[in-house]
């Protein structure tokens, strides 16, 4: 070989090794700059841990206990498999809610994406924010002025009529998950049939536990209990899709329906329609969203309502102004709903101190810094809400229930997050809210309660469950006029 092919040769292999060197330094620094923590055990890292506190209602413990370790609001753990880092406080709900689909987009572990199918729960950018689209007339006020205020209040009645009137006793926890439930499966998909809405009522209790858990998807497991039911469900809903679409068209079905229909007979702004699997992905998850968290909530104002006499009684007054300015059997409508003020006040203030969802997942981008750190690209990001809630620089006195913090202003923008924020921000925050208010109303007017188990535990199944249901001893109410029952 000439001298000039060795030259080539030489400068070659130098800016090769020039190459390989920046990217190791680059590396290196990297490592260097990651937030404090620990990975944990080999394999399974801190998530034995994590999912432990988590079930005993611990749910910031996991995280306030390394911030205390670390001295920081950020640090790196491994959870689910995953190296993960944890950002908490308001700051950071600022920094994730602000970069979603800049710097982090939503992640989930390996359960809940393979539970959900192609959701918009699992969905991300443009995708996402088509199926949004989508989705949000059937959670809109629009909507509920529409379609939804009489239907849940005529099975509001109903639901309390067969379950609760003249019943000495009531487990409010199993007896509200069935009501939510049916109603979820009637304004979403029109499904009247008992025996259906039972079997699938059988099936998503046993889908929910495995929601969050470790993926060994062998016999005994929670997960492999779950992704058998979760199967079952999806060719439930196949079939109530498919047979859907034959009445469709036939001409035997109205096209505003519900969202069922509206998922089948148009398509995207971009003329796409959705497959079928993908319509029962999503009917799945809008039922799961659309009747656990109501139902948890639900139940913890009732408890809430018990152990605070005053906060009932003023919530009894709200309400009774209101069904004695209705005439007859009026049912509640938007107006209405809107006047539930201070319902609403104690509503979120249960959900400040104990919110159904404890927490979210997201995964990196591209490269960033936070707070000096450098948080790699495809790491997962962890954020959790008790952290928030329970921060008395934001809130004073944080375990004290006070309804006053809801009032003039509210709360510091990025500190109360009990339905996310940003672009994905909960898509049926006001649909959860109209459910609610519209369960307070009538309960509140026809009966009062005592706890037959007080303090009864919470336990975490993934969501706030009291152990034993909560079951409760009735006593008529006597306070509203008997032409607003």
């Amino acid at each position: 070989m000439t001298l000039g092919v060795y030259l080539i040769l030489f400068a070659f292999l130098a800016c090769l090794v020039f190459f390989f060197n920046h990217v190791i330094n680059k590396r290196r620094k990297s490592s260097s700059n990651l937030p404090p923590g620990s990975y944990g055990w080999p394999v399974m890292g801190e998530t034995l841990e994590f999912l432990r506190l988590n079930r005993d209602g611990k749910t910031e413990k996991f995280v306030k206990d390394r911030m205390d370790k670390y001295e920081t609001q950020v640090f790196k753990t491994s959870i689910m498999g995953e190296k993960m880092v944890v950002l908490c406080g308001a700051e950071a709900n600022k920094f994730l809610f602000g970069n979603e689909n800049k710097l982090v987009s939503v992640w989930w572990p390996s359960s809940v994406r393979q539970l959900l199918g192609k959701s918009l729960s699992n969905s991300h950018g443009n995708e996402a924010k088509q199926l949004r689209k989508m989705l949000y007339y059937f959670v809109s006020p629009d909507a509920f002025s529409k379609l939804y205020i009489k239907t849940m209040e005529l099975s509001t009645r109903h639901h309390i009529n067969n379950h609760w009137q003249g019943k000495e006793e009531v487990k409010v926890f199993p007896t509200v998950k069935l009501h939510t439930f049916e109603l979820a499966c009637r304004l979403f998909m029109g499904l009247e049939d008992t025996n259906r809405i039972s079997k699938l009522f059988n099936l998503f209790t046993i889908f929910l536990k495995g929601v969050i858990s470790i993926d060994l998807n062998f016999p005994g497991t929670t997960f492999y209990h779950a992704k058998r039911a979760t199967n079952t469900i999806r060719e439930e809903l196949l079939l109530i899709v498919k047979q859907r679409r034959e009445a469709i068209e036939q001409k035997s079905d109205s096209p505003e329906q519900d969202l069922l229909s509206h998922l089948l007979l148009f398509p995207d702004e971009n003329g796409k329609f959705m497959s079928e699997l993908e319509i029962a992905d999503n009917i799945l998850m809008m039922i799961f969203a659309g009747h656990d968290t109501t139902t948890v909530t639900i139940t913890l104002v009732m408890k809430y309502l018990v152990e605070l006499p005053h906060v009932y009684d003023n919530i009894l007054q709200e309400q009774k102004e209101i069904a004695s300015s209705k005439g007859g059997r009026e049912y509640l409508n938007w107006v209405d709903i809107q006047k539930m003020k201070y319902t609403w006040d104690v509503v979120s203030e249960v959900l400040r101190l104990t919110s159904p969802i404890i927490g979210s997942f997201k995964e990196a981008l591209v490269d960033f810094n936070y707070q000096g750190y450098t948080i790699p690209k495809g790491w997962k990001i962890y954020w959790n809400i008790p952290v928030t809630h329970m921060d008395p620089k934001l809130f004073s006195n944080p375990k004290n229930f006070d309804t006053s913090r809801f009032e003039g202003e509210g709360p510091t923008p990025f500190s109360y997050i009990p339905f996310g924020g940003g672009p994905r921000m909960c898509l049926g925050k006001e649909f959860a809210r109209l459910e609610i208010l519209v369960f307070i109303h009538n309960v509140v007017k026809d009966f009062r309660w005592k706890l037959l188990i007080p303090n009864e535990k919470i336990e975490y199944n993934p969501m706030p469950t009291p152990i034993k249901g909560l079951p409760i001893l009735l006593q008529p109410s006597g306070d509203i006029a008997s032409d607003c029952q």
